[in-house]
């Protein structure tokens, strides 16, 4: 068993944040969203990180079926689970933050409190959430990977939104979290908001002042 006696950190030695940010030309940043399945968080995430790859900045996305297949891989989908989940995610994304490179999250990320606890790890500064906004019915007509026809009929348990709860963002909310609703927005339009949204929070400053 560790003995947090025996653990002796580095941080004050290593390089520092912003040595690395110069290198780069870039601010670290976590882009954080979430939404139910088929709401387009890995659309949005994927053409965002594109976007910044052809503008020249330093990006990793991480995605939830990605990370379960690999760092994750032994977690269910109880709540227990589900917060280590987004505990783990949230701490590899605070190392890439730190590193200088922008990191796209892609998660359900379900509950009000699985949203704190990853900012509560990454920090205010550090994270845009960004709620991508689609019904259940209207996640279900989509149903991409075909888990809302497996839910219904059984298949899947524990399904967010049918069995498992999904919280909105509630209005304490609205100064952290940019709301894309795919509904009411095609894609262009979504992934053209989350871009001049999220920019301006890469750019690092080359003033002197």
């Amino acid at each position: 068993m560790s003995d947090a006696a025996n653990i002796h950190p580095i941080f004050d030695r290593v390089l520092p944040r912003v040595e690395k940010e110069a290198r780069l030309g870039q601010r670290g940043l976590v882009i954080w969203l979430y939404g139910l399945s088929g709401s387009g968080k890995s659309t949005l995430a994927i053409a965002l990180e594109r976007r910044f790859h052809a503008e020249g900045f330093a990006t990793q996305l991480l995605d939830g079926d990605n990370i379960r297949t690999g760092l994750n891989r032994g977690l269910g989908f109880s709540d227990a689970d589900r917060l280590e989940n987004i505990r783990r995610i949230a701490e590899v994304a605070k190392l890439f933050a730190h590193t200088g490179i922008v990191t796209l999250c892609s998660f359900i990320t379900p509950l009000r409190a699985h949203r704190a606890l990853a900012r509560e790890i990454i920090g205010a500064n550090d994270l845009r959430e960004v709620y991508v906004k689609a019904s259940f019915d209207t996640c279900a007509r989509r149903d991409p990977k075909g888990l809302y026809a497996k839910a219904a009929a059984g298949g899947v348990g524990q399904f967010t939104g049918k069995d498992s709860s999904f919280e909105e963002p509630g209005a304490g909310d609205a100064g952290t979290t940019l709301t894309l609703d795919t509904e009411a927005l095609p894609p262009e339009a979504c992934i053209a908001a989350l871009h001049a949204d999220t920019l301006p929070r890469i750019r690092r400053s080359t003033s002197t002042a």
